[in-house]
């Protein structure tokens, strides 16, 4: 497994490059992408709508975000999850990036 310096590394290689030239959806935070940009590295939970009344939620740091995608890398198995921009309802941030308070204190991580 990787450590965190190797992981910081990957992340800086595959990070979308945000310059002048950039769309104003990756530059501008009044828009989803250029706001969530300014998060990436917090832990959020983020509740993905599917179908009409289905909410399935991901739990993870926030790696990279593109115009129409995000990566959460997933505290289950260390994974990346590529997710879609456009199913997001819901994201909850962490003000103090412990897990455990993100999940109404049913897990205790320590």
């Amino acid at each position: 497994m990787p450590n965190s310096e190797e992981r910081a590394g990957t992340r800086q290689n595959r990070q979308v490059e945000v310059n002048q030239n950039s769309p104003e959806i990756l530059t501008n935070p009044i828009y989803t992408p250029a706001f969530l940009r300014e998060q990436i590295g917090k832990l959020m939970r983020v509740e993905f709508l599917i179908g009409t009344n289905n909410l399935v939620d991901r739990i993870g740091i926030l790696e990279d975000v593109g115009a129409s995608y995000i990566l959460l890398r997933s505290f289950e198995n260390d994974s990346l999850v590529y997710c879609d921009i456009y199913s997001i309802k819901f994201i909850t941030i962490s003000t103090s990036g412990i897990y455990g308070s993100m999940t109404n204190n049913r897990y205790h991580y320590y």
